[in-house]
């Protein structure tokens, strides 16, 4: 196996760049290496009470136990500013049939603005905080602000980015995804960030394949 592998790179052709002087493409291919990627579809409430609900392509979840999540925002923008300000959040899963109205959330307005009237969408209260997630949302993670990072470059200069985390600390989820108690992903029609400017992805349950850990590696769990 090893000698074949080598063997194939042996044999590839490499686009080798350094970002910071330019990557010589059309497009930038970043975005489209690191993909798909899940939609962190944020909702949020301002100090003012007011509304705010905005996608963001760099999300993803970080810990089991407890379960944190985070979402990187190029700037300071208003979900930044109303976790700060609150303290809280919501995430709601992007499905197929909510498609339009994310992009519909992602249209770039003031703060008075808000995004759940913007979209159509139906602002439905939570349990445990008091930021409202998307009614028509099959799953929602109500969330606790723990930490939001000023990112930085290897040098130690701070970038753009703000990284937001928080703690899981409600889940709704539709009864109608649950088999037998297991969650399942396919039935929900989830969407993600692909590359370029206008790229998303779905999955099917014909693309499935199960691949069960080494016993070595479960064992480290």
């Amino acid at each position: 196996m090893s000698t074949n592998i080598t063997t194939y790179c042996g044999r590839m052709d490499f686009h080798f760049y350094e970002p910071a002087a330019g990557h010589g493409l059309p497009h930038s291919p970043f975005n489209a290496i690191i993909a798909p990627r899940p939609i962190g579809w944020i909702s949020s409430r301002a100090a003012d009470g007011t509304l705010n609900l905005a996608p963001y392509s760099f999300f993803n979840a970080f810990s089991y136990t407890p379960p944190l999540i985070g979402f990187a925002s190029i700037g300071e923008k208003d979900s930044v500013t109303n976790i700060r300000e609150t303290g809280e959040f919501c995430w709601n899963l992007a499905t197929r049939d909510l498609a339009e109205a994310m992009n519909e959330s992602a249209r770039i307005t003031g703060p008075e603005v808000d995004e759940f009237a913007l979209a159509g969408l139906t602002p439905a209260p939570s349990r445990l905080i008091d930021v409202p997630h998307v009614g028509e949302a099959r799953v929602v993670f109500e969330c606790r602000a723990t930490q939001i990072v000023h990112l930085e470059d290897a040098a130690g200069a701070p970038t753009e980015t703000r990284m937001v985390f928080g703690e899981v600390v409600g889940v709704h989820i539709d009864k109608t995804l649950l088999v037998d108690g297991i969650y399942q992903t396919t039935v929900a029609d989830p969407i993600s960030r692909g590359g370029g400017p206008a790229t998303y992805f779905t999955i099917s349950e014909e693309a499935r394949f199960e691949m069960p850990r080494p016993e070595a590696a479960q064992s480290r769990l």
